[in-house]
């Protein structure tokens, strides 16, 4: 609100009861004398509006929103909110349902929107925990060279159904996952040269039980590559010396 012209027996328009003049609504466009006090330039200004001494507005004044216009502008439907945010969380990389999920509830969308919006992207197929659950298996055991039970846990971890972990975990041969425990440890022998035997097969049974392989199978593998690797690494036997 402009300041007014005083009642009977205030200060004059555009002066404070101290004589301090400030800016009114009549002096503000022309040659009227700059705020001298804090309380000056408080009264100068229009509530609501306005700018401060440097052209920008008050923070309190910011519009408020997600800062994201596509979702500001959908903010009255929360099954678009929903399906931009399922959009952005799926581009580059697929998900689980689970985690969607946990991202809609994050940003507080209802139960009964998210639950119907993730239906329909299951629908369509934008959300597929078997594809996901292959893929995801694959991907980390070529990459990787983690074994099953390793595998298991991380597609627990991100909310797939045990029975679909389990069909793409089938997929996942004996011979594939003996054969990558294998040259698990042959690269591994490479930087083994002076650790004696009995050091190098516990260091490598470790390994093996971390990537997820079953301890059986750990067993055979080390102890057969350490006896076929002799010529080619040899490991120091409890003397120090190279076996002959």
């Amino acid at each position: 609100m402009w300041p007014t012209a005083g009642t009977s027996g205030a200060a004059p328009a555009g002066t404070t009861d101290d004589g301090t003049r400030f800016a009114t609504a009549d002096t503000a466009g022309g040659g009227g004398a700059s705020t001298r006090s804090g309380a000056g330039r408080g009264s100068a200004r229009r509530v609501g509006g306005g700018f401060g001494r440097r052209g920008k507005r008050p923070v309190a004044e910011e519009p408020q929103g997600t800062g994201d216009p596509e979702l500001d502008g959908a903010a009255a439907d929360p099954y678009s909110v929903a399906r931009t945010i399922l959009l952005d969380k799926l581009t580059g990389q697929p998900r689980t349902r689970a985690e969607l999920a946990d991202v809609l509830a994050e940003r507080d969308i209802p139960d009964e929107v998210a639950d119907a919006v993730l239906d329909r992207f299951t629908d369509v197929g934008l959300i597929d925990d078997a594809a996901f659950a292959n893929a995801w298996v694959e991907s980390r055991h070529r990459g990787r060279g983690l074994g099953k039970r390793a595998l298991a846990q991380e597609l627990r971890r991100r909310g797939v159904d045990d029975e679909l972990a389990r069909d793409a975990l089938e997929e996942l041969q004996p011979e594939q996952e003996e054969e990558k425990a294998r040259e698990l440890v042959r690269r591994k022998l490479r930087s083994m040269r002076s650790l004696e035997r009995q050091v190098a097969m516990r260091r490598l049974l470790g390994m093996l039980a971390r990537k997820g392989y079953p301890g059986g199978l750990a067993m055979t593998v080390v102890k057969e590559e350490l006896d076929a690797g002799h010529e080619e690494f040899p490991l120091l036997d409890s003397s120090g010396l190279e076996p002959e």
